[in-house]
Parts: C-alpha cells; structure tokens; sequence
C-alpha cells in the first residue's frame, strides 16, 4: 500500500472512531425538548424538501406545540455524527452506509423509514475523453467520493465484482463540491457520485458512465431519528412518516411540478432534476429487521477493507413503527 493510500484510510478510521469518542454518552445525557423538531438533511433530501419548501411540517405540528428548526449538511456522516451528538433530532434520509458507520461508533439511533430501492441514482462517472471504459481499468486509478457515502459502498462492490479490491485504487474522500471541482479539473480520474449531483454533471458537463448500482449495490436511503426522541415524540415523528409518504407519491405522479418546486429551491434547471427523480423510487416504507440483509453486507465489507472499526450485527438495532 502507498503512503497515500494509507493516510487516506487511517484518516477515515480516525474520523470514524472520533465519531464514538465524542458521542459516547453525550445523546443519551442529553435531554430531549419536546417542543421542538430539529431536522438535518442534505441536498439529495428530495422530499423532505418537499415539505420543508411547502411549510408543511410547520403547519402540521404548530397546533401541537412543535416548532421546527432545519439543518443542512454536505453529505449523510456529518449529519448523523450532529444526530448522536444531539444537535439534531431528525435526520432526513441518509444512504444505506451511513447508519452502518454510526451504529459501530455506538451511536443511539432509530431507523424511522426508508426508501425502496434505487440503484441507477448513484454512479461512477468518468469525463468523455477518458481512456478508462470499465470499472477494471479504475486499477491505480485516482477516484473521489464521500466518505461513507452510497456511493463509497458502489466503488467497493463495484471494485469487487471487476477482480480488484479497495487497495488498487487511490482513495480521495471528497464532498460533492469538492468532489465535482477535482473531477472537472482532472485532478481525480473518476467520480462516484449520486443524484441530483450525478444528473446535474451529465448536464452540464461531457461525461461517461462506467457502471451504476444496478447488480451491484441496491442503493437504499434511511430516516433515523435519535433513540431518545424516539421514544419521547413518536406522535411527531408519526406525522413526518405519513407526510413523507405523501410527498413521495406526490413527486412521482406530479413530476414536472415536483421538478419546477425543487429547481428554484436546489439552483438546477428542472430537466435536469425530473432526470434525478426518475432514478429515485421515493417509496417510503416502515424498515423491518429481515429488510436490512444488505446492511450487514455493507457493514461486513466496510470491515474486511478495515474501514469500519469492529464488526456489527445490522439487525441489532431500534425500529420505529409508524402504525403503532
């Protein structure tokens, strides 16, 4: 392994274990304000924006004495290491990855929904006139992605499925705007990315798709909620459940209007965010243990690349159940 490559894993390690010193303890001391709603989400949290742009949570929940705070993040780790250090009660809906890593920090969280599937959001993008056609050719290759990000699992299983590992390639952990930057300069040589990123980089700049999720990595996304508001406000998280279900029916019937809300809002033009949406399943369902199979598969191949810090057991977790 090179001296980049290293520094590069035990820079995700040591942010990893981080995440467990600096939480352990502090949510669960931490005392839940039933009066209050602290949303995290990111840009990708299309329909939580949906409700957050509409106002509807605010009118749903202000009768009950709830008020609601919203809080972005650049990508899903940052925003669950804010839920278990309790700066955040809510999180909007994050990748498949990311409750792997804070459930090995010993973070309390609750998976509150997810979204049925969506392989083809998240891809490994190249610039058109690249030499590199396949995911093989990604051997000692340069590749920039989020950290514990979808598409940081979409580069391993990909790698894997190709006859590489994670150690053929060098590793740049990079925000997507960070990320898009180094790639349209060329100082990465693939980019794994997911939607609306993805589709707003096919739009506006010439690129190649290598390979998506599609057989390799179902691309899930989770809603978590701390474990104590959980257990202190299920009546509220019951109605952000329910209004997410609207919404994702909503988006997939009205697409055009769904596109033309979320343009103004994310600063693309509403082609290239309708592209976006029809990539997402955006199909919110209650999470239930035997559902999290794939789980421990990213958890267990997370820890065989000794990224993760210890070995988890997926199902081992809180489930809110939103009918009870």
């Amino acid at each position: 392994m090179n001296t980049k490559k290293s520094a590069s894993r035990r820079a995700a390690i040591a942010s990893i274990a981080a995440l467990g010193a600096l939480a352990t303890g502090i949510v669960r001391s931490q005392a839940v304000r039933a009066d209050t709603l602290r949303i995290g989400y990111q840009k990708s949290s299309t329909l939580i924006t949906v409700l957050k742009t509409r106002g509807t949570l605010e009118q749903l929940l202000a009768p009950q004495g709830v008020k609601v705070s919203w809080h972005e993040f650049n990508s899903g780790l940052p925003l669950l290491e804010a839920l278990n250090l309790g700066n955040v009660d809510f999180s909007a809906d994050v990748a498949d990855t990311v409750p792997v890593f804070a459930q090995a920090a010993g973070a309390a969280l609750t998976y509150v929904a997810q979204e049925t599937p969506s392989p083809s959001a998240q891809a490994i993008v190249v610039r058109a006139d690249s030499p590199i056609r396949t995911v093989a050719d990604l051997k000692g290759k340069k590749i920039g992605f989020a950290k514990a990000a979808g598409a940081h699992y979409l580069l391993i299983a990909a790698l894997e499925k190709a006859g590489l590992s994670f150690k053929d390639i060098e590793p740049a952990y990079l925000q997507p705007a960070d990320g898009r930057a180094a790639f349209e300069k060329g100082a990465i040589d693939a980019w794994v990315i997911w939607d609306p990123f993805l589709a707003a980089v096919q739009a506006q700049s010439q690129v190649r798709v290598i390979a998506d999720g599609q057989g390799v990595a179902s691309y899930t996304r989770y809603y978590l909620a701390s474990t104590p508001y959980a257990q202190a406000r299920a009546d509220v998280l019951r109605t952000v459940y329910n209004e997410l279900q609207k919404a994702g029916a909503w988006v997939k019937q009205s697409p055009k209007d769904a596109a033309t809300l979320l343009a103004g809002v994310w600063g693309l033009d509403a082609g290239t965010v309708e592209k976006a949406n029809t990539r997402r399943s955006y199909e919110v369902r209650p999470v239930v243990a035997t559902g999290l199979v794939e789980q421990q598969k990213i958890a267990d191949a997370f820890f065989a690349e000794k990224l993760l810090p210890k070995k988890i057991d997926a199902q081992a977790v809180a489930l809110f159940k939103p009918g009870a």
